[in-house]
């Protein structure tokens, strides 16, 4: 088994987006380092207000792969949809 890294990029369009980012934040990164095989989970904004960087770390696919379903039916999910991701994974 080897470790899953996500890296990348949180781009929002506008400050509405930027203050759905703040609004939902909080939870969703307390919920992610709290799951099975999360080694580490940050999300920072930028010098760009609209830019939030992302950097994660699981121990496996398979941790990585229950992660990307909670998010996917998660309040941060839905709230978040429409904000452009720009990641790369490895590890995968």
């Amino acid at each position: 088994m080897s470790n899953v890294f996500l890296t990348g990029q949180l781009v929002c369009s506008d400050q509405e987006q930027v203050t759905v980012v703040a609004q939902h934040l909080p939870l969703h990164i307390k919920l992610t380092r709290a799951e099975q095989g999360c080694l580490s989970f940050e999300v920072n904004p930028t010098q760009n207000p609209l830019i939030w960087q992302v950097d994660e770390q699981f121990q496996d696919a398979a941790s990585f792969r229950a992660h990307q379903q909670r998010v996917a039916e998660s309040e941060w999910g839905r709230a978040t949809a429409c904000i452009a991701r720009h990641y790369e994974i490895e590890g995968m």
